[in-house]
């Protein structure tokens, strides 16, 4: 199934079109930083103030750009297309008669998820590094008002904030996921998908309504950065919790919706 789910949704034409639309970004982005190259951006700080600095300086400053509305928008699309597409197109009462059973078919349609959220961040990264290489080079890692990273702590730190925003993309993945099963239609679920996506996010900057947005996964995405912080100590264990709880309901909201509810009526 998942050989099937990889060929029929992720190789159709949204699919590279999404991912090309992501890539372009960190290219623009450095067609925009190129006057700047090797000093720090105007009066900017933190990631983006030090994006003209290297190749892995523009990558790590596009993700902390792209990662708590871009991309997250990007992957509810394709995860609900993937959660909703069977029913749309009326073949999901043929894949239940089929010798398919239900928890192959979703076996088959998480690991579909995991793709997506997998290629969507090696995306955004190969396409930051190939824009810093031809505009900025390779140097060492720059952080505002701390020394210079050496390259592997640099490279280390870079693969420890891709899986968690990896992990993060898996979270809002599987919350569109449930919701393309849930709701009558993908257009549906697409809107919600982005719509919870937004209220998060604005929820997220109100500090009178923190206490309902520590219980959002949303709330935990930007933890990476402080990867990257001159000062500030990086903890991302409660955001790793956060986001495997959210990945733990999501699918469980799944698995009852494809065993005690028909998704093709």
């Amino acid at each position: 199934m998942l050989r099937i789910e990889v060929t029929t949704q992720l190789l159709r034409l949204r699919t590279p079109l999404a991912l090309a639309f992501l890539a372009a970004v960190p290219v623009l982005s450095a067609l925009s930083t190129a006057p700047h190259a090797g000093h720090r951006d105007g009066a900017q700080g933190g990631l983006y103030g030090a994006s003209p600095f290297s190749a892995l300086n523009l990558t790590m400053a596009c993700l902390d750009f792209m990662a708590n509305l871009l991309m997250p928008v990007v992957i509810a699309m394709l995860a609900c297309a993937i959660g909703s597409s069977d029913r749309d197109w009326g073949i999901l009462r043929y894949l239940y008669i089929a010798p398919v059973s239900r928890s192959r078919l979703l076996v088959g349609k998480l690991g579909a998820l995991l793709i997506v959220a997998v290629a969507t961040t090696l995306c955004v990264v190969a396409a930051g590094l190939i824009a810093g290489l031809a505009w900025f080079g390779w140097h060492p890692f720059h952080i505002i008002g701390a020394p210079v990273l050496s390259t592997g702590d640099a490279v280390g730190r870079v693969m420890a904030a891709c899986g968690y925003i990896t992990l993060c993309l898996l979270s809002i993945a599987a919350i569109a996921f449930a919701l393309a099963l849930l709701l009558p239609r993908g257009a549906e679920a697409v809107g919600a998908s982005i719509a919870f996506v937004i209220a998060a996010n604005i929820l997220n900057g109100q500090s009178a309504l923190h206490f309902i947005a520590v219980l959002l996964p949303v709330h935990y995405w930007q933890d990476w950065t402080r990867l990257f912080a001159a000062k500030e100590p990086a903890h991302l264990g409660t955001g790793i919790l956060a986001q495997v709880a959210a990945i733990a309901v999501a699918t469980a909201v799944a698995i009852l919706i494809l065993r005690r509810r028909d998704p093709a009526a």
